[in-house]
């Protein structure tokens, strides 16, 4: 595991908090050492991504969950603007969303998602589909540093 000694910081984005509950839990119960930073919408992701504002000195997240149906800014805009700014496109970003439409997905990639999952509605499901992508992209990638 690349982290060890230190936390490894995860940034969701995604305005559900029985969704960001679960997700928190789900890395509390697998033991990760991570610090999970949250926001309920894409301007608020934006801000925080830049340091701007009351989120000036939070730490840069090295992993980003991320929404697409968000209010205010849709994680579209969100992942648009992570892949074009030069200090944050680095960050692997996984959409994580309910859309399983064909135009999200094929959107989603267009635009550098490092990977498009759809959240179950289902509990367990949710439960299994959230500890996939910690074995994966905190145990098996090498994420790069900051």
């Amino acid at each position: 595991m690349r982290f060890v000694g230190k936390p490894i910081e995860i940034f969701i984005v995604e305005d559900n908090e029985g969704d960001v509950g679960l997700i928190e839990e789900v890395f509390e119960e697998a033991k990760i050492k991570s610090d999970i930073h949250v926001a309920e919408d894409g301007e608020e992701a934006m801000l925080y991504l830049r340091g701007e504002g009351k989120f000036s000195g939070f730490p840069r997240p090295d992993l980003i969950l991320l929404d697409l149906n968000l209010p205010k800014k849709d994680g579209r805009e969100v992942l648009r603007e992570i892949k074009e700014d030069n200090n944050l496109k680095n960050i692997p970003v996984v959409v994580l969303t309910t859309s399983r439409a064909e135009k999200d997905i094929l959107r989603s990639y267009e635009l550098h998602a490092n990977a498009y999952v759809t959240k179950p509605l289902d509990f367990d499901q949710l439960i299994k589909v959230v500890k996939s992508i910690e074995n994966f992209w905190l145990e098996i990638v090498n994420l790069p540093s900051k």
